[in-house]
């Protein structure tokens, strides 16, 4: 048996390379389209529900911010070899910054479970600590201090106690 040449078998031609380059778009836009629905049923971008209040709260944090660069406080915190807390408060020229009363906050990175409220003495001129308890992993400290010209500074760190 002998092919005729007047009888080709299938060919591809443009209509077809041009059907399937379509088909594969469309199956890419549809897949796409799929995961956006999906994407936006299960978070529909909403992260708070009270959005112009924590703006406000984001401008005062800035400003907040503003005002502790001019003032140049560093602040250092650590663990003591004893276990203590200890914070330490320096100038812009390295002095120690004495005379501070402030607030402190210790909570897990995860949780606000166990938080505590540790209270800070001023053991020498700039050194600041405290006595939390035994605590064990890693915590983080969230500190507000203030000077009698009633400078206030915010400071947070992550600590991990042995």
């Amino acid at each position: 048996m002998t092919q005729s040449l007047s009888q080709p078998g299938f060919r591809i031609k443009g209509w077809h390379v041009l059907a399937g380059v379509v088909a594969f778009f469309m199956v890419v836009i549809a897949v796409d389209a799929g995961f956006l629905v999906m994407a936006y049923r299960t978070y529909p971008g909403q992260v708070s529900r009270t959005p112009y209040e924590d703006g406000t709260a984001y401008n005062n944090k800035l400003a907040q911010l503003a005002a502790q660069a001019k003032l140049g406080w560093t602040v250092a915190a650590g663990v003591a070899p004893d276990g203590q807390l200890l914070v330490q408060v320096r100038d812009r020229a390295g002095a120690p910054v004495s005379g501070l009363t402030g607030q402190a906050r210790l909570e897990r990175p995860a949780t606000e479970a166990g938080r505590i409220t540790p209270r800070f003495r001023e053991a020498a001129p700039g050194d600041y600590l405290a006595s939390p308890g035994r605590l064990i992993g890693a915590w983080d400290l969230t500190v507000a201090l203030t000077d009698k010209a009633g400078h206030r500074f915010e400071a947070e760190r992550r600590l991990t106690w042995p």
